[in-house]
């Protein structure tokens, strides 16, 4: 059998997630097909072809799916879900919301977030917040799974030649349409991608004094994160927040400031190769996950760190 990834992609580019998405999916030794659903996508169908681990690409081009509809995209999937023993997406907004759908059409079973895999029917996944890692097996001909794409190297985007093949539309669910889209003008660094994250909490006292990091992040070429502490007290907006119930990063450097280390957050971070944590209280939960531990007065630490770098 083989194995189907369904791409994510933003501004004309696959995602990162997408590239750790095919390596999870090379793990199997199966053949793999791309799945690329929207609008006007052949640039990315390109993108696809070029990587070396996917045999064929295959392209849905109609506006049906400009947007990624879940009802529009689980009814497409469960189309083309005969070919295919496994379908990955990755663990992103839209792969979380199209992906169960599509199982349950087929009947089939889903592995959410897995971080590992065993063999053709055996993953491991995080529970309890990261506390604990479950391995699960299934016993199906057919199984779909969304990846962490934090836990596997994004794969080699060059070197390929697979074949770009043109499917027909599915048929339009007639249960949700696009309406509008409201985004944030921020021009901070993607966090999910970025090698350097600096995140505050609610230990920063305000909105104002969470703008101190901007220079911090401008001079490390970092992204700007938010605990939930610091997003539900207004410091920062719902896309800056890292954690469980946020974005999932894993970047070379990881610096917590006025961050105390509630269970979700340190979910969120855990892959993170170094993780330096500045707090005023010797016993915040985070200095425990830390590499590198600084007690003091945040503010005094932002300053002194201006001034080094």
């Amino acid at each position: 059998m083989k194995a189907l990834v369904i791409a994510d992609y933003a501004d004309n580019q696959l995602s990162s997630s997408t590239l750790s998405t095919i390596t999870a999916a090379a793990s199997l030794k199966l053949p793999i097909e791309l799945l690329i659903a929207g609008h006007e996508c052949q640039s990315l169908a390109k993108q696809g072809a070029n990587i070396p681990l996917i045999s064929q690409v295959n392209v849905v081009d109609h506006p049906l799916y400009s947007y990624q509809l879940a009802e529009n995209m689980a009814l497409m999937i469960h189309s083309l879900a005969s070919n295919y023993s496994h379908i990955f997406a990755p663990n992103s907004s839209n792969g979380k919301n199209y992906l169960p759908r599509a199982a349950a059409l087929c009947d089939a079973p889903q592995i959410s977030e897995i971080t590992s895999v065993v063999d053709s029917q055996t993953f491991t996944r995080n529970i309890y917040a990261g506390n604990a890692v479950a391995k699960v097996k299934v016993k199906s001909e057919k199984i779909f799974l969304t990846v962490r794409g934090t836990c596997f190297e994004p794969c080699n985007l060059t070197g390929g030649n697979a074949d770009i093949v043109s499917l027909a539309a599915a048929t339009d669910s007639e249960l949700s349409r696009h309406l509008s889209d409201n985004l944030n003008s921020s021009k901070n660094l993607d966090l999910t991608s970025a090698k350097v994250v600096i995140s505050g909490g609610r230990g920063l006292g305000s909105q104002e004094n969470f703008d101190l990091l901007k220079k911090l992040a401008n001079k490390l070429g970092a992204a700007i994160g938010a605990s939930r502490a610091a997003v539900d007290s207004g410091y920062a907006s719902n896309d800056m927040q890292v954690g469980q119930t946020g974005k999932i990063v894993a970047p070379d450097l990881y610096i917590a400031i006025g961050i105390s280390g509630a269970i979700q957050h340190i979910a969120g971070i855990k892959d993170a190769k170094v993780i330096v944590a500045i707090n005023n209280d010797p016993d915040a939960p985070i200095f425990k996950v830390a590499d590198y531990g600084l007690v003091t007065d945040l503010f005094e630490a932002i300053t002194a760190l201006e001034q080094a770098l």
